[in-house]
């Protein structure tokens, strides 16, 4: 049980500009609410730690003060901040729950107790944008920084930059020039192009659902790959006659063929998929920050740089029985799609109608701002921050000993890659119903050692 102690509005210690902040096509695309991710430590942390925590947050608001914001609508459907630097919210608690409790972590009931909990009972305007919650472990053995941020603000790139910045001044020292955010969401906005001259779009149509099971239960796991492990994963999908000389495939592209080809095979053993000639596809974004070359979007940038992209529609079957590199190749070209001009068609496409209403829907609190456009369709939605600094995140306590997402998400087949904490190898994420989860999980490891001809 978690108990609240304080509650901190903090706000920019300077004042900060009043004029709105555009948001970007990138930004308002998909998830309009919250996202939560955990961090936790094995420090024992003194008695003038949230102090500490809110004199430095205030400070780095001054450089991010689109954070302390609020949500507003425009005329035309568009959501933009209203920096009225109203703040953000620090919550102070603690747990009677020690680190031992909580295992590996996995997200789980326990782990939402980590993270604040979001009303979006109307009005929108007034939620914060950010809200972090400091958790003291039972005994002062142990604390969590739970972060929950909308999803529009920023990508994974921008929030990782927040939280290593914030505890760079926590532990009393100054940032340099080059971590300044770069706030200027316009060098995304691009004119909107005629039908006929725009890349294929093909992820953002609508996908095949399912019918929702009734009483089905979706349940989170983290399971760890060896840099061994991922070593061998790679050469069984690089370990084919007909790839002699082709560029091998890549940490990413061998891991989330894996994942699919495990999950594929879980539901068929489930017997949810008795038909192998059903279509299936991973869903996921790509940062395009170095993908952009005129302008050039900074590394520093401040908001969602994110393509969404998705591989060719493909059959559980073919995924199930052909080798491990016919669906590594598959993503690649998911991963190969998204150029240049392909990340100029996607933002001059417009929010369109649906997103729009989408938009509307969320500030008249009808939903949590998201779209059920991943449930039970036999796909999977993939995030990767395997190659994200989150365990720089040292606020004087050392280094995180684990960060994940805190939920569990209902009738979302999920999956996310991490990295690991101690560097060797990743943490993979998976949030499946739960039947299919204990399937995925024994397949997860074994499925490795099977030759893949």
């Amino acid at each position: 049980m978690v108990t609240i102690v304080g509650s901190y509005n903090v706000t920019p210690n300077q004042p900060t500009p009043k004029d709105p902040s555009w948001l970007s096509d990138s930004d308002q695309i998909g998830v309009l609410g919250h996202v939560a991710i955990v961090y936790i430590y094995e420090a024992n942390p003194n008695s003038n730690t949230i102090e500490r925590l809110r004199n430095s947050l205030s400070k780095l608001l001054v450089y991010y003060y689109p954070f302390a914001g609020r949500f507003s609508l425009t005329k035309s459907g568009r959501i933009e901040v209203d920096c009225n630097a109203k703040g953000v919210t620090l919550i102070e608690a603690k747990t009677s729950h020690t680190l031992d409790d909580y295992g590996d972590f996995s997200p789980s009931k326990l782990t939402e107790e980590l993270v604040p909990d979001i009303d979006y009972t109307p009005p929108i305007e007034e939620i914060p944008l950010l809200l972090l919650q400091f958790t003291r472990f039972h005994c002062g053995k142990g604390l969590a920084i739970g972060v929950v941020i909308s999803h529009p603000m920023t990508d994974a790139t921008g929030l990782t930059q927040f939280m290593n910045r914030w505890a760079k001044l926590a532990r009393g020292e100054e940032l340099n020039p080059n971590e300044i955010p770069f706030l200027d969401r316009t060098l995304l906005k691009f004119p909107h192009q005629p039908s006929s001259q725009r890349v294929d779009q093909p992820e953002l149509k609508p996908v095949l659902q399912l019918e929702q099971k009734k009483n089905a239960r979706w349940s989170g796991a983290l399971l760890k790959l060896k840099s061994s492990q991922v070593e061998r994963l790679k050469k069984k999908a690089n370990d084919e006659p007909s790839r002699e000389g082709a560029r091998p495939y890549s940490r990413f592209e061998s891991i989330a063929a894996h994942i699919w080809r495990c999950a594929s095979k879980a539901r068929a053993e489930s017997g949810e998929n008795s038909n192998s000639n059903h279509p299936t596809i991973v869903r996921f974004s790509v940062n395009f920050r170095n993908r952009l070359l005129t302008p050039p979007i900074p590394e520093n940038y401040l908001g969602n740089a994110l393509a969404r992209t998705m591989t060719p529609k493909c059959y559980e079957g073919d995924i199930i029985s052909k080798p491990l590199g016919y669906a590594a190749q598959k993503i690649r070209e998911a991963v190969n799609a998204v150029t240049g001009e392909y990340v100029k068609s996607q933002l001059s496409v417009g929010l369109g109608q649906e997103q729009v209403d989408h938009i509307r829907a969320f500030f008249m609190g009808q939903g949590h701002g998201t779209k059920p456009a991943y449930a039970r369709d036999h796909n999977i939605l993939l995030t990767s921050w395997m190659n994200m600094p989150v365990y720089e995140a040292d606020f004087g306590w050392g280094k995180p000993m684990q960060f994940t997402l805190a939920h569990v998400f209902q009738q979302v087949d999920r999956v996310g890659i991490f990295p690991s904490p101690d560097g060797d190898g990743v943490v993979v994420y998976l949030n499946f119903e739960t039947a299919q989860l204990q399937l995925l999980k024994k397949l997860f490891y074994a499925d490795m050692y099977v030759s893949s001809l």
